[in-house]
């Protein structure tokens, strides 16, 4: 069990307590179980090929840029939606150089999102790091996004068939699209937990539907297999924005390794907290929306407090795990593989974490 926890830490969201690199190797070394094996042990050869192609992007950088944006990729460390580009190729057929090279593409697209999400956030940290927007203001972070976005865009154009690059061309303008919304409702009441959805399948699901998706188009897959994959990632993807979400309110700092209670001080309504006002009596509601729109004080502790009280968490950790259950039964689609056993056991070990909230 012991191990089944620090693979997941280092896998979904917690932080290593070193650099990524020896948290990398910790987490490949230290998690085979009898119970569960290990989903990247067979992809971590992969993900070691990934990890350096990553990191060479920065060299193909103007040199007074090459230090921003090596930071910026270093600084991150689950690489969940390589992993999920990868355990789709290797569900669907095999692991190919362009599967090694969309798994570069969709990180790059993800780290840039990070960039600008923690400008839009002010967090100081991510990953038990300070963000770009702490060390470097937000002139330079939003350049740092932009370069980001358009590099992994320009990579995707190296895929011979085009309709990769329309469909990465696609998640990204959804994951920008997604954001935008999201700052544009923010402090607003009205949100209804339809749209909270929307939302959060453009900003975030989108990524990891693409990754799954292209994992096994690039092997020529058939169209069922391709969709299966598409709905997984979707699904999953959606899940642990949920579970990002739940963190906010029930997690601490010192667990996530990075800023927590941004989404409340700045506004964003959650899961957790649209269904809690969804089901309070009046006099909550009322007492909620007052915690919310006070901009005279910090109100975020008493917020989370309400939002638990009025059973928000537990609404949204029961929404969640139902998520992980219909990603799961999306692989049904997939001939029996080790790959698509790990498939199924990523799905467990974010339910797992999903739990501990319950």
């Amino acid at each position: 069990m012991a191990q089944q926890i620090d693979f997941v830490r280092q896998f979904f969201m917690f932080p290593a307590s070193s650099a990524f690199a020896r948290g990398f190797i910790f987490m490949i070394k230290t998690l085979t179980t009898h119970e569960t094996p290990n989903p990247l042990e067979l992809i971590n050869q992969h993900l070691y090929s990934v990890e350096e192609r990553i990191r060479d992007q920065a060299r193909s950088f103007d040199p007074a840029v090459e230090g921003y944006v090596a930071y910026a990729v270093e600084s991150r460390g689950k690489r969940l939606r390589p992993a999920l580009a990868l355990l789709a190729g290797g569900a669907t057929g095999n692991i190919t150089a362009g599967h090694i090279d969309l798994a570069v593409i969709v990180e790059l697209i993800h780290v840039a999102s990070l960039v600008h999400d923690d400008i839009i956030d002010g967090a100081e940290l991510r990953r038990d790091q300070p963000t770009a927007n702490a060390k470097w203001g937000s002139a330079i972070s939003v350049l740092l996004g932009d370069v980001l976005f358009s590099h992994a865009l320009k990579l995707a154009t190296n895929f011979h068939n085009t309709e990769v690059s329309r469909r990465i061309a696609t998640a990204t303008s959804q994951v920008c699209s997604g954001e935008i919304i999201q700052t544009q409702r923010r402090f607003d009441l009205k949100l209804s937990v339809p749209e909270y959805f929307r939302i959060i399948e453009m900003k975030t699901a989108a990524l990891f539907a693409v990754s799954a998706e292209l994992g096994a188009f690039i092997n020529d897959s058939t169209p069922d297999r391709i969709s299966a994959l598409k709905h997984y990632g979707m699904k999953l993807g959606t899940a642990y924005q949920v579970y990002d979400d739940i963190l906010d309110i029930a997690g601490t700092e010192a667990f996530a390794g990075k800023s927590l209670g941004t989404d409340l001080e700045r506004g964003k309504l959650t899961l957790p907290l649209i269904t809690a006002m969804k089901h309070a009596g009046p006099d909550d509601r009322d007492h909620l929306r007052e915690l919310i729109l006070d901009s005279s004080r910090d109100t975020s502790a008493e917020t989370r407090q309400t939002v638990i009280r009025l059973g928000g968490l537990r609404s949204a950790v029961d929404t969640a795990l139902q998520l992980v259950d219909e990603a799961t039964a999306r692989l049904a689609a997939l001939d029996k593989s080790r790959h698509k056993s790990a498939l199924l056991h990523v799905g467990e070990y974010l339910a797992g974490l999903i739990k501990a909230y319950k």
